[in-house]
């Protein structure tokens, strides 16, 4: 809140966003009609922003530097699940964790040329097995995208690659309409790596291949294919296309309606999806911890004629183009509800540190040691770390809060002190860092609160902790902003927002499992719990529904 004695009656103003090169224009669309302003560099602070989206990582400085007013539209090391390599071997390492039962929603993997030799013995294995029909095998470049580089085969005489690629089995028996091949694109926006909170998209995209789906030609990307960038340029997509219509898209709402119009109960369904998202990114958990940003990923999950569903790969900045009108009607209505999602307070307009009433502008501020900010836990918020409570203007601003992160200071800094220390750079620092003798907790929480007390009265050294390194240190980082995401009601994660809906935490154990950390044990054991409690009906459901929807 603002300090008590700070009046805002009549100095609110707009929003403002800010866009790195190549966003869609959609976004900026979207801000515009929501009354937001764009922000100009020439003319406003640094500062002076509520919302900056891009399309690349941001630099660790940016997330250091992040004010209460401010959200970023990425999170820290997000990749580590959306390349295809990283994220089977995530996959991988949670299966044989917790057991293949939970984990069997991905195809086999092996990343190339590394796995090759392991590769070829299963794939050799089959081969030999009598009356064993061989498998098909999907090939792809683990950091493309688009459906760029895929191939299909089953001689493996047919699998060339000149760059590191991922081979996994490929789902040969996909839930058909009228024919063509389908899969689903689902929207899934994380708010926080720590505590874990998660929010699928209720609406959606269902994607379709535009020629019938055919195993006698596997090189036919427009029958085995569902991406909207290849389909687009096929020969069918303006046409009609019976039980599909023209174009290569329907909504998850119609796809919903077509399977209950078939008699189809959809709901452990999208049930086992949701279980698939929440186990995919609780294998990268923990993230670096980071404040008021969040992180918009495209899951897509293909569905098998048994009604399994099926990871296929997760997607950093899904497409947010408009190549058709359904893309308007569900990418434009996603990004509104985002905006919703980010929480801003009608004092997030001032963009201002709300306790002193001071605008933060170019000024920089220097860093503050740990004791100048008391604090004390909150109760009932869901977060791994303590939140700071300023109660007057005369407190110093918390270090990681206050922090700017400017290149050029530091540069200036460093330079000022070359004469007095060698010179310091990221490979020197990490390589200090590696051969630094492992000492005891307190001991070493006692070195580090005397260097954080030293950098008040050297610059080399306030110089040194605003030039952050990714080293194990990072996860202990303190934040002082209230988390956006949660409620001013219960201080727990909004429950809906638009068409967003949370799914994780799912009830008050995994909410626990959350506080202090992610104990990702606890929260296996209570989705090993909802997975046995649906197993009867499951069994049921899955009889009615093979033969449905799947006529060639």
């Amino acid at each position: 809140m603002m300090a008590d004695d700070y009046d805002t009656r009549g100095l609110l103003r707009p929003l403002v966003f800010r866009l790195h090169d190549n966003v869609p224009a959609i976004v900026r669309e979207v801000l515009l009609e929501r009354g937001w302003t764009e922000f100009d560099k020439k003319e406003q602070d640094d500062a002076d922003w509520n919302l900056y989206w891009r399309n690349s990582p941001f630099r660790m400085t940016d997330h250091h530097s992040i004010k209460p007013w401010q959200r970023l539209n990425h999170y820290p090391e997000a990749v580590r699940i959306t390349r295809k390599d990283y994220l089977a071997r995530h996959l991988k390492r949670m299966k044989g964790a917790y057991g293949s039962g939970l984990y069997e929603f991905s195809p086999v993997a092996f990343i190339m040329p590394n796995d090759y030799v392991k590769f070829i013995a299963e794939y050799s294995k089959e081969r030999q097995s009598v009356g064993r029909r061989p498998s098909y095998w999907i090939c792809k470049p683990v950091d493309l995208s688009c459906g760029r580089g895929i191939l299909i085969f089953q001689d493996i005489k047919d699998l060339v690659y000149d760059c590191t690629v991922i081979v996994q089995k490929y789902i040969s028996n996909p839930l058909l309409i009228s024919g063509y091949k389908m899969d689903l694109r689902l929207y899934v926006c994380v708010t926080s790596f720590c505590p874990l909170t998660i929010y699928t998209y209720k609406e959606g995209l269902v994607r379709f291949a535009t020629e019938k789906f055919d195993l006698g030609s596997l090189d036919n990307v427009y029958a085995h294919l569902t991406n909207t960038s290849i389909n687009k340029y096929g020969a069918s997509y303006k046409k009609y296309k019976e039980g599909i219509g023209c174009g290569c898209k329907w909504t998850f709402s119609k796809f919903r309606s077509y399977l209950r119009i078939s008699g189809v109960d959809d709901m452990v369904l999208w049930q086992k999806i949701n279980n698939i998202v929440i186990l995919t990114l609780l294998a990268v958990t923990p993230l670096p911890v980071a404040s008021n940003c969040f992180e918009l990923f495209g899951f897509d999950i293909l569905i098998d004629d048994k009604f399994k569903p099926w990871l296929l790969e997760v997607n950093y900045n899904p497409a947010l183009c408009l190549d058709c009108s359904i893309d308007d009607t569900v990418k434009r209505k996603l990004l509104h509800d985002i905006v919703e999602l980010l929480n801003y307070k009608q004092t997030d307009t001032l963009r201002q540190n709300q306790v002193a009433g001071i605008k933060a502008g170019r000024r920089r501020v220097p860093w503050s040691t740990a004791g100048e900010s008391a604090t004390e836990e909150t109760p009932g918020v869901l977060t791994c770390q303590k939140v700071a409570k300023c109660t007057s203007a005369s407190l110093v601003q918390p270090a990681l809060q206050a922090a700017r992160g400017s290149i050029r200071k530091v540069a200036v800094l460093t330079k000022k002190t070359a004469r007095a220390h060698p010179r310091n750079t990221l490979t020197s620092q990490l390589r200090e860092r590696m051969n630094m003798p492992k000492i005891p907790s307190q001991a070493k929480a006692e070195a580090k609160n005397k260097q954080l007390q030293g950098a008040r009265y050297s610059s080399h050294k306030s110089a040194q902790l605003s030039r952050w390194l990714p080293t194990p240190d990072f996860c202990n980082y303190k934040s002082t902003t209230r988390p956006y995401f949660l409620s001013d009601k219960d201080q727990r994660p909004i429950p809906r927002v638009g068409d967003f809906v949370l799914i994780f935490p799912f009830n008050e154990a995994a909410l626990q499992a959350c506080r202090g950390g992610t104990d990702t044990k606890s929260i296996i054991k209570e989705i090993n719990k909802l997975v046995s409690k649906r197993l009867p009906s499951k069994q049921q459901n899955t009889k009615k529904r093979v033969g449905y929807l799947t006529p060639v």
